[in-house]
């Protein structure tokens, strides 16, 4: 009995399915990796909070007041040095972004004094159909809402 060598060139079904299984998670994983156009709604909330939150602390470590102006195209830091308000920083919202004040004073500033004591305000920042809110608290710290 003589063998016959096969001599069949080309993949098997498996080798295919392989193939097309490392491309199908491969493009997920990029899909999901790419950023959101302007960064995400949730990362400029926690930027301001976080910025919030500085101007609190370097209120109470400075002993003077510092406040934080909100605007349609972003927000300000400021801080009183010699009877007068200085700007510190300011930042603008990504693309797209719309916020909305409540509970500040008519002026759309959020001031805390000298012991970080602050009045209650609250700042919804929405982007199409998405919003989040960043509650400010009469101690001055600042949380976001989910």
């Amino acid at each position: 009995m003589a063998r016959t060598k096969r001599t069949e060139k080309g993949f098997t079904l498996i080798e295919l399915m392989v193939v097309l299984v490392i491309i199908g998670l491969t493009a997920s994983v990029v899909v999901l990796a790419v950023p959101e156009s302007g960064g995400s709604l949730s990362a400029e909330a926690e930027g301001f909070a976080a910025r919030a939150k500085a101007a609190r602390d370097g209120a109470i470590l400075e002993s003077r007041a510092a406040a934080v102006r909100v605007g349609p195209g972003g927000y300000s830091l400021s801080r009183r040095i010699g009877g007068r308000w200085q700007g510190v920083s300011s930042h603008e919202w990504a693309d797209g972004t719309s916020a909305a004040l409540t509970g500040a004073n008519a002026d759309g500033v959020i001031r805390f004094d000298a012991t970080g004591i602050a009045q209650p305000a609250s700042l919804v920042l929405s982007r199409g159909e998405r919003r989040i809110a960043i509650e400010i608290g009469s101690d001055g710290n600042a949380r976001v809402r989910r």
